[in-house]
C-alpha cells in the first residue's frame, strides 16, 4: 500500500466496513422491504461516502454514490417500491465502489473509468423505467437519442466478470456489452490489506475491558502483598509471574485506549481560518507532535479548553495586519501547537508570536473588578500577575465580540485541566507572543500513587503532584517547623515552604503550635499545585504503588478536596486526594507568598543587619568540631562501607547513575580520626562544575543559623576558626578542600583508622 494520508485511510476503513454491512443489509431487505430501519441504514452508509467523496476529492466516487443515493432516497420516501431489479442494482453499487475503492487504496486516486452506465442505470430505475438501448461505448450517451444502458442483470455480467492479472481493477469496463445470459454474481473481491490491520471495537467493550484490568491490578495487589508475608517459594516465584502478566495486559489495553491528539488538532485549522476572516487578521498554524498519544478520556477533557485558548489566542494575541508590520513582525501571524512526552506526562503547548500580556494592564483590570486590591497588585511578580488571567471573570477585552471579552473560559480551562491532574502556565513578553503551557497525565484510569495516612485513614496522594518528602525530627538536626503570622511554614534549602495540616484540612481540630514553631517529629509530603511547592503534614507515609481510579458516587460531588477512590492492597479502601483543591481551600499558595512577601520585606527595612548564615555542624574526631555552610552543600548521605569501590587511586561510590569520588576529610587535613564513625558513612554532596563529589565526614551534630562575624564572611581563606554555640569551631571552604585533595593524593594502600574500621 502506498503513502496515503490519515484521513484517507481511516476512510477506506469505514467505508469497507460500511459496505460489508450493506452487502448483508440488501440481502435482508429483500426478504423484508418493508423494514424502513435497514432502508435507513443503506441510506445512510451510501451518503456518508458520497459526503467524504467531495471532501477528500473522489469525483468519480462521488458520481457514483450521488446516483446510488438517489435511488435509495426515492425509496425511503416511499416513491418507489423495491424490486429484484433494483436490488440487484444496489449490489452491483456496493462492487462499484469496492472497485474504485481497491484504487484510492492502490494509487491514492479513484481510477480513470468512466461510470455512466452505472449511473444511466440507477437514473431510469429512478423513473420507474429501463432502456434497452445502446450506448456508445464509453458510459456516455448521445445528444439524439434517449439514454440506453444495460439491463441490471446485463451490469450485473460485468461485476461478475474474472478477475486477471490486469493491473487496472479486474472486470469488464461499465458499459461495455456483456453476454445477455450471464448470470448475477457478486465479484469476487481482494482481501483488503486496510481492513485486515484494523479493527474497530465498540468504545463501551474498550471501557469494560479496562475496568476489567483495573479489577485485575488491585487482585494482582492483594496477591503480592500477601505474598510477601509468607516464606513460600513457589507461591512468591507465582505471584511474581502473573505481576509481569499483569503489567503487560495493563499496558496492551491501555495502548487500545490511546489516540493521538492530532485527532483533536485536525479541527483547528478550519477554526483558525474563520476566526482570521473574522477578526480581520492574517494568521497560519503549525503543529508539532500530533501523533502525540493520549488515553481518549484524557483526549474528550481537553478538547474543549484546547478550543478556547486557540480562540483567545487569535482575538487576544494575534496582532492586525497593519500593526504587525508596524512593528517589524511578518503581517500573518504563526499559532504555534505542540505536544510532547516528559517525565510521565504530556506537555501541550499553544504560541503565538503576537503582542504579548503588559502585566500592568493585567494589574490595572484585576483592581478595577475588585479582583485584588491597589496595595495587593502592587507587591505582585510577574507570575503572580499572570495567574490573574485564570480568575473568574477578568477579561482584559475592550469591548465584547462574538469571539471573547465576556470574562468566562480561562478559570474554566484552569479548572477543567487541574481536574484531571493537570496544571496551567502562563508566559508571555511584550511584544514577542504569549506561551500557555499544559501539563497532563497520560492516563486517568492506573496511576502510580503514594500512600500516606492521617487520625488512622488512609488517603492516596496521585505521584504527578510529588516532590519530594520531609521528616522533621526533634532528636535530629535541622530547623523545625516556625510560624508566620500564625500560619506553619517549614524552612526547606533556604525557602519557606507553605504547610497544610491533612487532618485540619479534611475538618479535624487544628494542631496546636507554639510561638517559635514546633520540635515535634512529623512527617511532610512536599506537593506541587499550580506549579508552587507547599507542604503536606501527615501521621505515616506507607508506600507507593499502582492503584486503580474508581469514581466517586454523584452523592459525594461536593466532596471536592477527592479525585476519586481505590481499593488498597489489603482490600481497604482509600480516597484519593485532589492536591490543587487542597491546596485552594487551605489557601497555602497565597500563604506562601506572604510570607516570602514578609521576609523579603523585613530584609529590606534593615539593610544593614547581616543574614545568618545556615551552617552543618559535624565531628572529625572526638573533640574536633568543624563547620560546612549549607549553601555549598548539595546533599547530605549516608552510604553502607561495602558500598565503597575504587577506581584507579580513587575511593568512588555509584550515585544517581554515575561514578562519585570520595575524599577523606581527615586525609586532606592531615589527621586522623580518632573515634571513626560506625556505621554507614556520611558524606556531604558538593556539586563542582555540575558532577558530584562526596567528602566523608565525621559524627553530624547540628544544622544551625548563626551571624558570622564580616571578617570571617567576607573572608577567602580556606578554612578559619570561629566560636559557635559557644564551641571553637573550624569552618571550612570545601572548594579549597578538594583543590587541596588533587594536589596530594594519598597513596591508595593507605586506609585512615576511619575506614579501615569500616572494612573498606
Amino acid at each position: 500500500m502506498q503513502d496515503v494520508d490519515e484521513i484517507v485511510q481511516e476512510f477506506l476503513v469505514e467505508s469497507v466496513e460500511g459496505l460489508d454491512q450493506m452487502d448483508r443489509d440488501l440481502v435482508a431487505l429483500e426478504r423484508r422491504p418493508a423494514d424502513v430501519e435497514l432502508l435507513s441504514r443503506i441510506f445512510r452508509c451510501i451518503h456518508s461516502i458520497k459526503g467524504a467523496s467531495g471532501f477528500l476529492g473522489f469525483s468519480r466516487l462521488g458520481d457514483v454514490a450521488h446516483a446510488g443515493e438517489s435511488l435509495l432516497s426515492e425509496l425511503r420516501d416511499g416513491r418507489l417500491v423495491l424490486t429484484p431489479a433494483i436490488t440487484s442494482a444496489l449490489l452491483q453499487l456496493v462492487d462499484a465502489i469496492r472497485l474504485i475503492l481497491d484504487h484510492v487504496r492502490d494509487t491514492g486516486k479513484d481510477g480513470t473509468e468512466e461510470w455512466g452506465a452505472l449511473i444511466s442505470l440507477f437514473q431510469t430505475l429512478q423513473t420507474g423505467k429501463e432502456g434497452n438501448g445502446k450506448g456508445n461505448g464509453n458510459g456516455h450517451h448521445s445528444a439524439e437519442s434517449p439514454a440506453s444502458v444495460p439491463t441490471p442483470e446485463e451490469f450485473g455480467a460485468v461485476a461478475a466478470a474474472p478477475e486477471t492479472a490486469d493491473p487496472e481493477p479486474a472486470g469488464i469496463p461499465p458499459g461495455s456489452s456483456a453476454p445477455p445470459d450471464a448470470p448475477v454474481v457478486a465479484r469476487e473481491r481482494r482481501s483488503d490489506p486496510v481492513a485486515r490491520s484494523n479493527i474497530r471495537v465498540d468504545v463501551g467493550l474498550l471501557d469494560r475491558l479496562m475496568n476489567l484490568v483495573g479489577e485485575l491490578v488491585l487482585a494482582r495487589n492483594q496477591v503480592v502483598r500477601h505474598t510477601s508475608l509468607k516464606a513460600d517459594a513457589g507461591l512468591t516465584a507465582t505471584a511474581q509471574r502473573l505481576n509481569l502478566i499483569t503489567t503487560e495486559l495493563q499496558e496492551g489495553v491501555m495502548k487500545t485506549r490511546m489516540q493521538p491528539i492530532g485527532n483533536v488538532w485536525s479541527k483547528f485549522p478550519r477554526v483558525v481560518r474563520d476566526l482570521a476572516v473574522q477578526c480581520h487578521k492574517q494568521a497560519r498554524i503549525e503543529m508539532d507532535g500530533r501523533e502525540t498519544e493520549l488515553d481518549k478520556t484524557i483526549i474528550e477533557a481537553i478538547t474543549d479548553p484546547l478550543t478556547h485558548v486557540v480562540r483567545n489566542s487569535m482575538d487576544h494575541g494575534l496582532e492586525g495586519p497593519e500593526e504587525r508590520v508596524a512593528a517589524g513582525k511578518p503581517a500573518e501571524g504563526r499559532l504555534l501547537l505542540r505536544a510532547y512526552h516528559e517525565g510521565g506526562q504530556v506537555n501541550i503547548e499553544v504560541s503565538d508570536d503576537g503582542r504579548g500580556i503588559d502585566p500592568e494592564r493585567i494589574k490595572a483590570k484585576a483592581v478595577q473588578k475588585g479582583i485584588i486590591t491597589a496595595e495587593v497588585a502592587a507587591r505582585l511578580g510577574e507570575r503572580e500577575v499572570f495567574d490573574l488571567v485564570f480568575a473568574p471573570g477578568f477579561s482584559t477585552a475592550a469591548e465584547v465580540t462574538a469571539v471573547s471579552g465576556r470574562g468566562v473560559g480561562m478559570d474554566v480551562v484552569r479548572t477543567n485541566i487541574e481536574r484531571i491532574g493537570g496544571t496551567v502556565d502562563l508566559q508571555s513578553v511584550m511584544g514577542q507572543g504569549t506561551t500557555l503551557r499544559m501539563k497532563i497525565p497520560l492516563t486517568l484510569a492506573i496511576i502510580p500513587a503514594l500512600t500516606v495516612s492521617s487520625r488512622g485513614i488512609r488517603y492516596a496522594i496521585p505521584q504527578v503532584n510529588l516532590l519530594e518528602l520531609v521528616r522533621v525530627d526533634p532528636a535530629g538536626a535541622g530547623p523545625g517547623v516556625e510560624l508566620v503570622h500564625d500560619a506553619p511554614v517549614f524552612r526547606l534549602r533556604g525557602d519557606l515552604l507553605p504547610l497544610v495540616d491533612l487532618a485540619q484540612a479534611l475538618g479535624g481540630p487544628r494542631r496546636h503550635w507554639t510561638a517559635g514553631g514546633s520540635r515535634d517529629a512529623i512527617s511532610i509530603v512536599v506537593l506541587h499545585a499550580d506549579g508552587r511547592p507547599f507542604g503536606l503534614i501527615v501521621d505515616d507515609i506507607t508506600d507507593t504503588e499502582e492503584i486503580v481510579v474508581k469514581p466517586l458516587s454523584k452523592l459525594l460531588k461536593n466532596a471536592t478536596l477527592f479525585a476519586g477512590a481505590t481499593i488498597m492492597g489489603d482490600g481497604c479502601v482509600a480516597l484519593i486526594l485532589d492536591v490543587p483543591s487542597l491546596a485552594h481551600k487551605a489557601a497555602v499558595l497565597a500563604t506562601g507568598q506572604g510570607a516570602r512577601r514578609e521576609v523579603e520585606e523585613e530584609d529590606t527595612q534593615d539593610q544593614t543587619r547581616r543574614a545568618a548564615t545556615r551552617l552543618l555542624i559535624f565531628h572529625l574526631g572526638d573533640h574536633h568540631r568543624m563547620a560546612v555552610p549549607l549553601s555549598e552543600i548539595s546533599r547530605l548521605e549516608e552510604f553502607p562501607a561495602d558500598a565503597v569501590e575504587w577506581a584507579g587511586h580513587e575511593r568512588v561510590v555509584q550515585y544517581r547513575g554515575a561514578i562519585m569520588p570520595l575524599i577523606q576529610l581527615a586525609d586532606v587535613l592531615g589527621h586522623e580520626a580518632t573515634s571513626p564513625v560506625a556505621g554507614p558513612l556520611p558524606v556531604v554532596v558538593y556539586a563542582r562544575q555540575g558532577k558530584p563529589v562526596g567528602i566523608v565526614v565525621g559524627k553530624i551534630l547540628d544544622i544551625i543559623e548563626e551571624t558570622l562575624p564580616p571578617e570571617v564572611a567576607d573572608s577567602t581563606l580556606p578554612m578559619q576558626s570561629v566560636v559557635l554555640q559557644g564551641r571553637v569551631t573550624d569552618l571550612l571552604d570545601l572548594e579549597a578542600v578538594i583543590a587541596s585533595h588533587e594536589v596530594v593524593q594519598p597513596d591508595p594502600e593507605y586506609s585512615t583508622p576511619a575506614l579501615a574500621e569500616a572494612g573498606v
